[in-house]
């Protein structure tokens, strides 16, 4: 295991020693594991790690991997053999997100974890690197956030700027100002 990601998971656990306070807003509930892009390979051979720490630490498991949302969406698309050909053509593309993608994939993830997660669940979402170009992080978060009654733990590959309480996906755009509780990898 890579010496970041074991410290990555180290810091997670460490953040779940503290007891869960109750009556917190949504985003107080919201928890982005931020960590460098050329490690997303070492983070899903170890992502079994985050879900034994959470269960240590007496909290249930709910793990949603976004990955193929785009595929399995496009593959559903009637008219996908024309978006293709004339990809400018999709409907709902607006300002570097299509709308229409993320609102069904909103309703997806807040299905599953209204099935799936009660008070004491982490839902974890990995595999946001994916919608990088398709769909803003921040969009899917807000379209979920509200359903998680436990805590919501996104996996980021990308950089967290503390001076702005800033995030970049994989640090390539300016990233956005948002007030999930960030964690690091702590050297």
């Amino acid at each position: 295991m890579s010496s970041k990601v074991a410290k990555l998971i180290s810091t997670y656990s460490q953040h779940l020693t503290v007891p869960w306070q109750a009556g917190l807003a949504a985003i107080q509930r919201v928890i982005f594991a931020v960590y460098d892009k050329s490690d997303e390979l070492r983070l899903r051979a170890n992502i079994g790690e985050f879900e034994l720490a959470t269960q240590s630490a007496g909290k249930q498991w709910l793990l949603i991997d976004i990955t193929d949302a785009f595929p399995e969406w496009m593959a559903a698309q009637e008219y996908r053999e024309a978006y293709f050909e004339s990809p400018e053509d999709l409907a709902g593309y607006q300002a570097g997100e299509l709308t229409e993608f993320v609102a069904d994939l909103n309703v997806k993830i807040r299905e599953r974890i209204t099935a799936d997660a009660g008070p004491e669940t982490v839902v974890a979402i990995l595999g946001v690197g994916t919608l990088f170009g398709l769909a803003r992080v921040s969009s899917v978060v807000e379209g979920i956030k509200e359903v998680v009654q436990g805590r919501l733990l996104v996996f980021f590959p990308g950089e967290y700027r503390p001076e702005n309480h800033d995030y970049r996906l994989f640090d390539a755009r300016d990233g956005w100002n948002y007030l999930a509780v960030p964690l690091l990898a702590k050297d």
